[in-house]
């Protein structure tokens, strides 16, 4: 069983009243949004959104193995799980502090596009060596 331990960017994310739909449970689109915000956290530590690269999601997709419920303090940890030359290929573990388990999974496959013309292009090399510095935080070798 993985551990959030293994993650080295961990997001702390507050469930809001409203983030519940109609059944009493977070509704499936909050996972996503709730896995952005981690995303742009470990973005952040990376600085990215200062280099001339957007990044864009290319695919994603979240397993769900127990309903959150207000209120809750989620622990959302983010690594990268591969990487390629254009594109990296994330992992995100959403851990319940009120149920003491993971309560879900997901995964993104996220890649490098020129801000001018849109078409896909080469991870800059900083960008790729940063990503290297924060996996050791893990003891996670990609």
């Amino acid at each position: 069983m993985i551990n959030i331990s293994e993650y080295p960017v961990i997001f702390e994310q507050n469930v809001a009243w409203g983030d519940m739909d109609a059944f009493g449970h977070v509704n499936n689109v909050q996972y996503y949004r709730y896995i952005e915000s981690a995303r742009i956290c470990y973005f952040d530590e990376l600085d990215i959104f200062q280099q001339d690269v957007f990044t864009v999601v290319a695919s994603n997709q979240c397993k769900y193995f127990s309903p959150i419920l207000y209120p809750d303090q989620l622990k959302i940890g983010v690594r990268v799980e591969e990487l390629r030359n254009s594109a990296i290929r994330m992992s995100y573990l959403i851990w319940s502090t009120q149920q003491q388990k993971i309560a879900a999974a997901a995964e993104a496959v996220i890649v490098c596009v020129d801000k001018v013309n849109m078409q896909k292009i080469a991870m800059p090399e900083m960008i790729r060596q940063k990503i290297k510095q924060i996996e050791l935080r893990a003891q996670h070798v990609i």
